[in-house]
């Protein structure tokens, strides 16, 4: 994947990840639960107290379930990012364009 750098490429790329990789991952996280919550109820205890392959799976489910929280929220913070980088480099030259205006010693001529 290349670099995106224009104003263009950077709204794309947000594009992408609000249109295509969140619902993807969103999707994917979603089956695993209900995949997860069958085998774990399958596993559980019936007549006694079920077997050890339940509770471990529960296990693995919370820390699988932390995991795509951090992605999702990774991936919005990746995409409010390539929204507002031009604007904070923009108001940065601008500032930094006034700074070196002020500083000018053609001004005198």
């Amino acid at each position: 994947m290349d670099l995106a750098s224009s104003p263009a490429e950077k709204r794309a790329a947000a594009k992408t990840i609000e249109d295509e990789i969140e619902p993807g991952a969103r999707r994917a996280g979603g089956w695993a639960d209900e995949e997860t919550a069958a085998a774990v109820r399958a596993f559980g205890a019936r007549d006694g107290d079920g077997w050890l392959t339940s509770a471990a799976l529960r296990k693995a489910h919370r820390t699988w379930t932390g995991q795509v929280k951090n992605l999702m929220d990774r991936l919005a913070s990746e995409k409010d990012a390539l929204r507002s980088t031009n604007r904070v480099l923009t108001s940065t030259d601008l500032a930094t364009g006034s700074a070196l205006r002020q500083a000018s010693a053609l001004d005198r001529y």
